[in-house]
């Protein structure tokens, strides 16, 4: 059997003897509060003031002491006693007579029976009735079912069905009252006179016996030694017990079915039909449920069935390792003698109990769900696991232990395979718990997390330190990410606790080789932290360090940061002045603050073109072309782009490297396009570039000042200072600029500055084009001149309308 659930502790140990010095024989039982009503085969009536012992469930047991005798005219054997409390009387069946006895006396109320005939009766507890001190009791007759109402001075029928034979047992719910007859179960609704019929048997082969379960439920004896649960429907909603012994009486008890032979007391339970144990009790005739407390009784003995506390039959269910039963007896025990507070506090110590069995069982998913339910201290768990609990951790388990667990690497018998699958059950449920916030144990859980991400090198490692507000023990932590080679989860652990100088000294011998660790992202990271970190002298300390590992990257120490810091801590005359041996870094920096930040401070403009120059040089003298063609570029850019630049100082550099295109970007800034237009023609010879010259400085300017431009380049084509041999090439780009572009001269000018041996013929385009302009200015200042006109004509008619109306003034107005 799997668990202890009654003790059976004697009451009665021997009936009295009767005068004649014969023992009586006990034929049946009730009990009201603390009296025991014991009738006999004799006729008799014995009342017994049950003992005050207390037992640990609350249930009343001991030695009782008899108080009253009384015996009964007829003599005969009293079949049943059922007490109406709130009447203070007993109703007792004797000899097919149903008697009425006064409880505190067990005297006759009347003068005689108040019934006869009946075979059999009991009481509905369920009836609806609308006198609180009344009782209705159902009764079974010679081939007739009656239903009384029971009064102090009055019994009153209410219904009557007529049956097929007598009634041997009897049980009521409500509305329905379930009968064994002779032969076959049937349900009665005693509202609606409604019949069902359950299930034909043999009374030779088995004793009929019905027992109320619930309040729609009945559990009837069957052929085969089966007992067969039913509703007034005929339906069966649990699958049948099978009795071990033949049957004589039932009892139910919440969860349990008693079940009583001759030999035995069988107790099942109702949750899964199977038998739990088997109380040794020869010689018994009666069973029951008297208001929670369960008596039996042989001929001359009454025991109770005392019941071990809920709790104390789970705990040796779980030390059976029989888990799943443990769980459905305590989630189905009603608690005696408890309040709800101190009923959970146990069912939690079961969760807890039956997490740890299936944890060392390895069935995780059920522990995780146990554990959850029964609101584990997650340290107990956390302490199964060797050196993962904090070394400041106070904790002490359990007392008692709720397990029996030195360590998983004793309960797995260092199996590597079961540990791993333990230590990601341990990682899953730390995170349950850290997020839905169920524990006060956070520095355990997160000190136990980091060593676990650690151990095993998980990417989560970082993101956990970086993205949660952690409270682990970080002394402790640091050890342990060490021992795992875990240099960068450790820096990053000592900038959680603002150990900026550690954390920084160990990215610092990660890039130097001196450590070793992949996880870390490398040069940029280490520039970033320090782009963030508000200690200014750690910066400046460590600056020079990557700055020599990095120029191009380096400078981001500088550029990353927010505009407050750089101008409260970082000054950009304090940084030029730093970078000056970081001649990348310096450039770099330089373009940040005039091109990104757009920095009005002329030496910075002035400083990033030199720089721009010098390196050209450089370049130009180490033949590298394709740098020294980006280099080019980024100070064309700048020269156009920037306004503030010392334009003096960059073209005597710029011409003592040659730097023509450069120098003629400076003179057009200057305004001096015709210094401007003679590099771009006679020394680059870059006519294209000369006609975008005149466009891109001509652009948001009026007329006048593009056909200026135009001009001075159509002047620079003709110049006189040219050699007569060079002159054709430029007399070529002369005539094709304007006979390409007559729109953008003034025709007058031109026609001054023309060489009186050109013939019509050559300039014919350019003749064309200045007259069709000549003609469409004329023709649009005549549009112009119409239009306005015709406006002067409708103000002068707006100003004749409102005159010729007369205007009316009075004093009010």
């Amino acid at each position: 059997m799997s668990v202890k659930a009654f003790e059976c502790v004697p009451i009665v140990e021997t009936l009295q003897f009767t005068e004649d010095n014969v023992q009586r024989k006990i034929e049946c039982l009730e009990c009201s509060g603390k009296y025991l009503f014991i009738g006999t085969i004799d006729g008799s009536i014995l009342t017994y003031l049950l003992g005050d012992e207390q037992q640990t469930n609350g249930i009343m047991a001991g030695i009782a002491q008899q108080i009253i005798y009384k015996q009964l005219e007829i003599k005969k054997p009293v079949k049943i006693i059922k007490a109406a409390s709130a009447l203070e009387c007993l109703l007792v069946l004797s000899d097919t007579n149903l008697l009425i006895l006064s409880m505190p006396n067990l005297k006759a109320s009347g003068k005689g029976p108040i019934l006869r005939g009946v075979t059999t009766f009991c009481f509905n507890e369920y009836a609806v009735t609308n006198d609180p001190f009344s009782v209705q009791i159902c009764v079974g007759l010679k081939r007739q079912l009656q239903v009384y109402n029971v009064s102090i001075d009055k019994i009153t029928r209410l219904k009557d069905i007529g049956m097929p034979d007598h009634a041997l047992k009897l049980a009521a719910n409500g509305d329905n009252v379930c009968v064994a007859l002779q032969d076959e179960y049937i349900v009665y609704n005693i509202k609606t006179s409604g019949v069902q019929k359950l299930f034909s048997f043999n009374s030779d082969m088995f004793v009929p016996m019905i027992c109320r379960i619930t309040k729609e439920e009945f559990l009837v004896s069957a052929n085969e030694g089966l007992g067969i649960f039913t509703d007034e429907k005929g339906m069966s909603n649990r699958p049948p017990v099978q009795w071990s012994y033949p049957l004589l009486d039932l009892a139910y008890s919440h969860p349990y079915i008693l079940g009583l032979s001759d030999e035995v007391v069988m107790v099942y339970s109702i949750l899964d039909q199977q038998q739990k144990q088997a109380i040794s009790f020869v010689g018994g005739r009666n069973v029951g449920n008297f208001d929670g407390r369960i008596y039996i009784n042989s001929c001359s003995a009454v025991y109770s069935l005392v019941a071990v506390p809920w709790y104390e039959q789970v705990k040796v269910l779980l030390l059976d390792g029989k888990v799943e039963e443990a769980l459905k007896l305590s989630r189905n025990f009603e608690p005696v003698g408890m309040n709800k507070e101190e009923s959970t506090k146990l069912l939690q110590d079961i969760y807890r109990r039956a997490g740890f069995i299936y944890f060392s069982y390895g069935d995780f998913d059920k522990a995780h769900e146990l554990f959850e339910n029964g609101h584990v201290d997650v340290r107990e768990i956390i302490s199964l696991f060797p050196g993962f609990l904090p070394s400041s951790s106070n904790f002490v388990r359990a007392v008692p232990p709720l397990h029996e667990i030195a360590d998983v690497i004793q309960l797995f018998a260092s199996d590597e395979i079961k540990i791993k699958g333990a230590k990601r059950f341990l990682q899953q449920f730390l995170e349950y718990i850290r997020e839905s916030g169920l524990t006060p144990h956070l520095m355990e859980v997160d000190t136990a997390l980091i060593k676990l991400f650690a151990e095993k090198n998980m990417p989560e490692l970082e993101t956990f330190i970086t993205t949660s507000e952690i409270t682990c023990d970080v002394k402790d932590c640091y050890s342990w990410l060490e021992k795992y080679s875990c240099y960068h989860a450790s820096a990053l652990l000592h900038r959680h606790a603002q150990e900026h100088d550690k954390a920084l000294e160990l990215w610092t011998k990660i890039i130097k080789g001196e450590y070793k660790d992949d996880s870390f992202r490398g040069l940029t990271f280490f520039i970033e932290c320090l782009a963030n970190l508000q200690d200014h002298e750690l910066v400046w300390r460590y600056a020079e360090f990557v700055l020599s590992q990095n120029e191009e990257l380096g400078v981001g120490i500088f550029t990353l940061r927010s505009d407050e810091d750089q101008k409260s801590q970082f000054k950009p005359d304090d940084i030029v002045d730093f970078l000056q041996n970081f001649p990348k870094a310096v450039i770099i920096y330089l373009e940040y603050l005039v091109l990104d930040k757009k920095c009005h401070v002329e030496k910075f403009h002035t400083h990033l073109g030199i720089l721009y120059v010098e390196n050209i040089i450089k370049l130009k003298k180490l033949g590298q072309s394709e740098e020294l063609y980006k280099m080019r570029q980024r100070l064309q850019n700048l020269l156009q782009l920037s306004n503030l630049y010392r334009a003096q100082m960059l073209l005597g550099k710029m011409h003592d490297a040659e730097l023509h295109k450069e120098t003629a970007i400076v003179y057009g800034k200057l305004e001096e396009h015709d210094k401007a237009l003679d590099i771009l023609v006679h020394q680059l010879k870059d006519f294209k570039a000369a006609e975008k010259y005149c466009v891109d400085n001509a652009e948001g300017k009026d007329v006048k000042y593009k056909h200026k431009l135009f001009y001075t380049l159509l002047s620079v084509y003709l110049s006189q200072k040219l050699q007569f041999n060079e002159k054709e090439e430029y007399i070529i780009q002369a005539i094709e600029l304007l006979n390409s572009k007559p729109s953008e001269f003034d025709a007058d000018k031109v026609m001054n500055i023309l060489p009186p041996t050109w013939s019509m013929s050559v300039i014919l385009l350019f003749l064309q084009g200045a007259l069709r302009n000549s003609l469409h200015k004329y023709r649009m200042s005549r549009i112009e001149c119409a239009l306005a006109r015709g406006e002067n004509l409708q103000k002068r008619f707006t100003l004749y309308d409102i005159q010729r109306l007369r205007v009316q003034l009075h004093e009010t107005k």
